[in-house]
């Protein structure tokens, strides 16, 4: 036994028997948040928030701590510091504000706070009724100490304080217990003075920090503007814009600003704007070739006209582009860009850098596949190439031109296809200049890889949405994306459906269908976007069974909408989009509680915002197609209507529906609902404290 011991303490690393640097330093700080990947990549916040730190700080034995939160923004030299506040159980929080755009630095310090541990522990033997003659003397060492670190204002009165504690005496006007059990003598009388704030606040001038435990990591927050947690998205094909069926142009798409605009939306989000390739074109439909006349994909990028800092000549012109944005502005929206880091074979690039392309065997550059779908009109970027970093640097020109035309937002497409070292440095360079450029990330693939995308600096993501329906699919989802750690670097942006993407819910649903994605889109989230005309027009016809692809795809050809129709949904978006502008409650996403329901096809959800003033509750009947109704538990705390010194059960609040204008005085935390699709699947409520008179509500039992 005694040879194995040896032996096995022979294996232990080196590194793990060596001693501190400073092996007085007690104090120990862990489990600090917000922290990503242990501080690898930073969390997010939005100009303005208050930034709320949390961490955990200890020591040996029973001494008291001092814990302190550094942090400063980025362009600045010197820290600042404010006090952590004890929340009990060794936990600790501070925050500071998000004033600047860019990141904020910050690690939390402790250190072993020797006259808070003697203050406590004076209270403690006065309340016993001990003698602390001792223990005034070893106060005075410490103020002396205080003093000699202290300025030259805050040295004198501490001074003054010194000479009490080491010379205690009965001065009748020291504030003391009118009545105690053990008699009062000079030390005790001084002692109870000493206890003082006055005491206390000026030895907190001056802190002996020498011992002090500093987090091992200097971690950060990512400060957006409010668009990149509030926005509202509209997809629009330029080419379509125009009235007659002929290639649209700016121009006319400045026609539609005032139509886009109605139906309550701030972002006009267009796909690439640059010249389509010729060579490899394709069909409608994405037949595999193309006609004379036919237009192409936007998607197939680059031509004799130019590339990626080019405008498609059908478009119009460079300066034409500047002045939609100047339209767009004067209408308080922006113009989002889309970005996709991909050629059409007759792109100049192919033709100056063939080395930033992959070959295939017989010499021919490798298109873009994802088996059996091949992109013959589309050849991907080698990103081993041995030219890797000129590509790097001409890729992020890219970004860097249309951002000196004005455009602030950036949709880009498929980035999980690209490497995410690029992304990370080209993000960080474009914002060390602009740290108001907001990036979409078009990544439809695998959390993690959604996640990482999420954390080196996509200000937004697409996400599963689109496919979750079911009651139980839509809460689980939500619920994961708004619980730490997820909450604090992926934003979701919900979009019912994209060019590509017509699923299956919408090709059967109907109209009640697009109206129910629409609220739901508009509500879970406070980022979503909408393909339209599509969506408003409820275009559902799929190209094949079992396909989500569109039939007669806007990607290939021109298509002419008619936005005058009977049915069009552009009446009900708007309403929904007004909802969201005027209740705050609806621009937050990790503020949503769900509530739970009798009937698997209703669905209940509600927002409030931090201070309560404002609350929303959401029904959603979720089949399309039947008339569903049930009764919804409320959780009452979250909708802030909690009882006071009542029962639950006869507590009673307003709900105002926002989509129809009705007004219900409702009782308790069990409410009936009933929702038909023909008419409404959804409820919007704004919910009120408790109504006046019931006389003037009708009753929603």
């Amino acid at each position: 036994m005694r040879d194995e011991s040896r032996k096995e303490q022979a294996t232990i690393p080196k590194e793990r028997s060596r001693s501190p640097e400073e092996g007085r330093k007690r104090a120990k700080i862990e489990g600090v948040e917000p922290q990503i990947d242990g501080g690898t990549f930073p969390a997010k916040r939005i100009l303005g928030d208050e930034i709320i730190v949390e961490a955990d700080a200890f020591c040996d034995g029973h001494d008291a701590l001092t814990c302190i939160l550094r942090y400063r923004h980025e362009s600045e030299q010197n820290w600042r510091s404010t006090d952590m506040e004890p929340l009990g159980n060794d936990r600790w929080r501070a925050s500071f504000e998000a004033a600047r755009l860019g990141h904020y630095l910050f690690k939390p310090v402790a250190w072993v706070d020797h006259f808070k541990t003697w203050r406590l522990d004076l209270h403690k033997r006065l309340e016993a009724g001990q003698e602390v003659t001792q223990e005034l003397l070893i106060g005075a060492d410490l103020v002396e100490a205080a003093a000699d670190r202290a300025d030259a204002k805050t040295r004198p009165l501490l001074q003054e304080w010194v000479t009490m504690l080491r010379h205690p005496t009965d001065d009748p006007d020291l504030p003391v217990p009118s009545a105690t059990e053990t008699p009062m003598t000079p030390s005790r009388a001084t002692a109870y003075h000493a206890l003082s704030s006055e005491l206390a606040e000026l030895v907190a001038l001056c802190p002996d920090r020498t011992l002090a435990t500093e987090y091992g990591t200097e971690l950060s927050v990512q400060v957006d503007r409010e668009k990149a947690r509030f926005s509202t998205w509209y997809e629009l094909f330029p080419r379509s814009a125009a009235e007659t069926g002929r290639h649209g142009t700016f121009e006319d798409v400045e026609r539609l600003l005032p139509y886009i605009k109605d139906m309550g939306f701030d972002v006009l989000y267009l796909p690439p704007i640059h010249p389509i390739g010729r060579m490899k074109r394709k069909g409608p439909n994405n037949v595999p070739t193309a006609e004379d006349g036919d237009p192409g994909s936007p998607w197939g990028i680059g031509a004799k006209e130019g590339g990626h800092k080019a405008v498609h000549p059908e478009l119009g012109t460079l300066d034409d582009f500047r002045r939609l944005l100047r339209k767009v502005e004067e209408e308080d929206m922006e113009i989002a860009l889309d970005i996709a880091l991909q050629c059409a074979p007759d792109h100049p690039y192919v033709r100056d850098h063939p080395e930033w392309f992959r070959k295939r065997p017989d010499g021919s550059i490798q298109y873009a596949e994802n088996p059996p779908k091949k992109y013959q009109d589309i050849y991907p970027f080698d990103f081993e190439t041995d030219a890797w970093r000129e590509l790097w640097d001409e890729l992020a020109s890219i970004f860097l031109f249309w951002i000196e035309q004005g455009v602030r937002i950036f949709r880009v497409d498929n980035p999980h296809t690209k490497p995410f070292d690029f992304w990370q440095w080209m993000i960080a360079r474009v914002r060390a200049e602009h740290p108001d450029v907001i990036f979409l990330s078009e990544a439809f693939t695998r959390p993690k890889v959604m996640y990482r995308l999420a954390k080196l600096g996509f200000s937004q993501s697409y996400t599963y949405f689109t496919w979750r329906n079911s009651k139980d699919e839509l809460r689980d989802y939500v619920e994961t994306l708004t619980t730490e750690p997820v909450r604090d670097f992926f934003r979701p942006n919900f979009w019912p459906n994209t060019p590509d993407i017509l699923p299956e819910y919408l090709q059967t649903g109907g109209r009640p269908g697009f109206m129910v994605r629409l609220a739901l889109a508009a509500t879970l989230t406070s980022n979503y976007g909408i393909y339209g005309p599509a969506f408003e027009l409820q275009a559902a016809m799929p190209a094949r069974p079992g396909s989500e692809e569109y039939l007669h795809s806007e990607k290939y050809e021109i298509r002419e909408w008619d936005l005058d129709r009977a049915d069009s949904l552009r009446g009900f978006i708007g309403r929904v989009n007004r909802i969201r502008r005027e209740n705050p409650a609806l621009q937050e996403t990790h503020n949503v509680r769900f509530h739970d329901t009798d009937n698997d096809e209703i669905l209940a959800y509600s927002k409030a915002t931090r201070d309560g003033s404002n609350v929303v509750l959401v029904v959603v009947n979720l089949d399309p197609h039947h008339r569903q109704s049930g009764w919804v538990d409320l959780d009452l705390d979250a909708l802030g209507v909690g009882p006071d010194d009542t029962h639950a059960d006869h507590e009673e609040y307003v709900v105002h529906d926002e989509l129809g204008g009705e007004r219900f005085l409702w009782h308790g935390s069990r409410s009936y609902v009933e929702l038909r699709p023909d008419q409404m699947p959804v409820h919007i409520f704004r919910v009120s404290r408790r109504a006046r008179s019931e006389a003037d509500f009708e009753y929603y039992m």
